[in-house]
Parts: C-alpha cells; sequence; structure tokens
C-alpha cells in the first residue's frame, strides 16, 4: 500500500542547483492537506524546474519511492 501527498513547491533555480549538486540532502516541504514532509534532496535530479504541484509517492515504510509533476 502507497501513500501519497500532494505538494507545491516553488524553489529558486540557484536552490535547485544545489540540490542538483548535493549540496543538500533533504528537502522539507508542506502537503496541500497541511503535513510537513521530507524526502531526499536528490529526487529532484528528475525535476527539471522547482516549481509546481506534484505528487510524493511512499511506501508503507514511509521511505520515498517517487516524485511526479502533476501541474505546472
Amino acid at each position: 500500500m502507497y501513500q501519497r501527498m500532494r505538494v507545491v513547491l516553488n524553489i529558486s533555480s540557484h536552490k535547485l542547483s544545489q540540490y542538483y549538486e548535493g549540496a543538500a540532502d533533504s528537502v522539507v516541504a508542506t502537503a496541500t492537506d497541511g503535513r510537513t514532509v521530507k524526502f531526499p534532496a536528490n529526487v529532484l535530479r528528475s525535476v527539471v524546474q522547482g516549481d509546481g504541484m506534484f505528487e510524493l509517492t511512499f511506501d508503507k515504510r514511509n521511505k520515498f519511492v517517487s516524485i511526479r509533476r502533476i501541474s505546472d
């Protein structure tokens, strides 16, 4: 069983490049339902832009599984 949550990210290009380069190890965001979520920064490497709405998927142990853009 997977848990999904939506987050709106608005990451500057400078900060996004820091995530790409590995200068930060995690991202903390607020989900659209108000929960706070922390996920590995390296998953943003698959994201071309750091803004928009994304759906994060976690397994039953709350381990990150995937990220996908759902809107711009």
